[in-house]
C-alpha cells in the first residue's frame, strides 16, 4: 500500500523533528525521507496509469491516475524543498535569525504542510477534501509569519482571512453537489466516486450554481484572479522553501479540487459551462499578472505575481478541453512546479546575501553568488518559456490548442501577455544579475544542499524540454488514463 508511506512518511518525520537533537542530521533524514516519498509516488503513479482504474481503501482513499498524479507532483516538489532546508535553515541558526528550538519548530510544521496536501489527492470524500485544503492554509500560516515580523505576521493573517472566506464558499458549494446526489439518488454522499457516476441525473441547474462556488472558494486558494489578494504577501514574506511549496504545489492542490468537481459538471452539464468560467478566470490572471509584473520592485513579490500567470496558463489549457489542451495543461503543472520552486530558492539565497527584497539594490548576483546566479538566470528563461525548456512546450501546445478549436482572441491574448512578461522578467532580472555589486559584497558561498536541490529542478526542466516533442502518442494514452477517457 503506496498511500500508507506517502502518508506515514510525513507525519513519522514530523514527530522526528522533536525527536532527532541534531538538527544537521536530521535535515538530511528529513530529505531522505521525502525521497523515498518521491520513489514510492512513482510507482504509485506507474501502477494507476498501467491499470487504468482506481485504488479504493475502506471507501475513504480514492487514488486513480489523477490523483497519483498530483501526489507525484507534490512528492518532487516536497522532496527539492527538503533538500534546500538544509542549507537554508542551517544558515539562519548561525546568523542568529531563529533558534535550534524554532528550527525543529520549522521543521514540524513542514511535514504538516507537506502530509495535508498529500491528503488532497488521496480522499475520496469531497467533505475531507475541504478539510485537508483547510488545514494546508492553517498549517502553512505558521509559516508564512515564521520570521514573526510585521509584515510577516500581517500576510500571515491576510492569508487565513481571505482563503478563509474562500474557502467557505467552496463549503457551500459541496452541500450543494451533495445535496444534488441525494435528491435524485435517496442517499447521502460525499463520496466523489459515488457522485461522478451519477453525475448525468443530478439537476444542472444545482450543479451550475454549485461550481460556482467551487471555483471561487477554491480559487481563492488557487490565486486565480481576481481572488489572489493573499498570494503576493503570502509568498513573499514565507521562508524560503516554503514559498517554493506554496507556488509549485499548493496552487496546483487547489486547480486538483477544481478537476474533482469539474469533471462532474462535465458529465452533468456539458464542458461549455465549465470550459467558459476555467477561460475567463485563466484570462483575468494573465492580465492582472502580467500588469504587476512591469511594474514590480520586490523580487519575491514578482515572484508570486509569475504564479498567478502560470495558474491562468493551467486554467485556460484545461478550459479549452480539447485533449491537446489537457495534454498540455497538465505537462504545464509539473512543468511550473520545477521551474518555479528553483527561483524561490535563487531569491531565497539572494536576500539572504543582499538582506533585502528590493530589486533596484540587487546587482551583481552572478559575482556574489556565482552557482545561484547561474541557476536563476537558466530558471528565467525557462519559467518565461524560452526553448529548449520545458515550459516552452507546454505553453505553445496551449497556444496551438487555442488557435486550433477557433479561440482566436484566447490565441491572440496568449501571445500578447506571454510576451509582455517575458520582456519584463529579462528587464528585472538582467539588472540584478548582472552590474557591479555593491562595494562590500565579496562572493558568497554556498551549500552543498542547495546546489543539489537546484540541480535536482534543473534536470527535468531540461530534458523534457528536448524529450516531450517526440513523445506524442505516449502523451495522449497518458492523459486518457489520468481523466479515466
Amino acid at each position: 500500500m503506496q498511500i500508507l508511506l506517502i502518508l506515514g512518511i510525513p507525519a513519522l518525520l514530523a514527530i522526528g523533528a522533536f525527536l532527532i537533537r541534531n538538527r544537521k542530521a536530521y535535515g538530511v533524514v528529513n530529505a531522505l525521507g521525502y525521497l523515498a516519498v518521491l520513489s514510492v509516488s512513482v510507482v504509485l503513479l506507474v501502477k494507476t496509469v498501467i491499470s487504468s482504474g482506481a485504488i479504493a481503501y475502506f471507501d475513504f482513499i480514492y487514488l486513480d491516475a489523477l490523483s497519483a498524479f498530483f501526489i507525484f507532483v507534490i512528492s518532487a516538489v516536497a522532496f527539492a524543498s527538503a533538500l534546500y532546508s538544509i542549507g537554508y535553515i542551517n544558515k539562519d541558526v548561525a546568523r542568529g535569525f531563529i533558534s535550534e528550538k524554532k528550527a525543529r519548530v520549522y521543521y514540524f510544521l513542514f511535514n504538516l504542510f507537506c502530509l495535508s496536501m498529500f491528503f488532497v489527492p488521496a480522499v475520496n470524500n469531497l467533505g475531507m477534501l475541504w478539510v485537508a485544503i483547510e488545514l494546508t492554509t492553517l498549517v502553512s500560516a505558521f509559516l508564512v509569519g515564521f520570521y514573526n515580523t510585521k509584515r510577516s505576521v500581517e500576510a500571515a493573517w491576510k492569508y487565513i482571512i481571505i482563503c478563509s472566506v474562500g474557502i467557505i464558499f467552496a463549503l457551500l458549494g459541496t452541500i450543494l453537489f451533495s445535496y444534488a446526489f441525494s435528491h435524485v439518488i435517496g442517499t447521502r454522499s460525499l463520496n466523489w466516486a459515488d457522485i461522478a457516476a451519477c453525475a448525468s441525473k443530478l439537476d444542472k441547474n444545482i450543479l451550475k450554481i454549485a461550481f460556482i462556488f467551487i471555483l471561487v472558494g477554491y480559487g481563492t486558494k488557487a490565486g486565480l484572479a481576481p481572488m489572489h489578494t493573499w498570494l503576493p504577501d503570502a509568498h513573499s514574506q514565507a521562508v524560503a522553501p516554503i514559498s517554493a511549496l506554496l507556488s509549485g504545489v499548493l496552487l496546483k492542490v487547489s486547480i486538483y479540487a477544481i478537476l474533482r468537481f469539474g469533471i462532474i459538471v462535465i458529465n452533468g452539464v456539458g464542458f461549455s459551462y465549465f470550459g467558459n468560467l476555467m477561460v475567463l478566470f485563466g484570462a483575468i490572471s494573465l492580465a492582472i499578472s502580467c500588469g504587476f509584473i512591469l511594474v514590480q520592485k520586490d523580487l519575491k513579490r514578482l515572484l508570486a505575481y509569475s504564479s498567478i500567470e502560470h495558474i491562468g496558463i493551467i486554467s485556460i489549457g484545461f478550459g479549452l478541453g480539447t485533449p491537446l489542451g489537457c495534454i498540455a495543461a497538465l505537462m504545464h503543472v509539473f512543468n511550473h512546479a520545477m521551474a518555479k520552486p528553483l527561483l524561490f530558492f535563487g531569491a531565497g539565497n539572494i536576500v539572504s546575501a543582499y538582506h533585502k527584497h528590493n530589486m533596484n539594490g540587487i546587482r551583481g548576483v552572478i559575482r556574489v553568488l556565482p552557482f545561484t546566479g547561474m541557476m536563476v538566470l537558466l530558471g528565467v528563461f525557462a519559467i518565461t518559456g524560452f526553448p529548449p525548456f520545458s515550459i516552452f512546450i507546454s505553453e505553445f501546445l496551449i497556444i496551438i490548442a487555442a488557435f486550433m478549436k477557433g479561440s482566436y482572441l484566447i490565441f491572440a491574448l496568449l501571445l500578447l501577455f506571454l510576451a509582455v512578461i517575458f520582456s519584463a522578467f529579462i528587464y528585472h532580472f538582467s539588472r540584478m544579475l548582472f552590474g557591479r555589486p555593491p562595494k562590500d559584497m565579496a562572493p558568497a558561498g554556498e551549500p552543498l544542499s542547495g546546489k543539489l536541490a537546484f540541480l535536482f529542478l534543473m534536470i527535468p526542466i531540461c530534458v523534457l524540454g528536448v524529450a516531450l516533442p517526440f513523445a506524442g502518442k505516449e502523451l495522449v494514452w497518458i492523459v486518457q488514463r489520468l481523466f479515466q477517457l
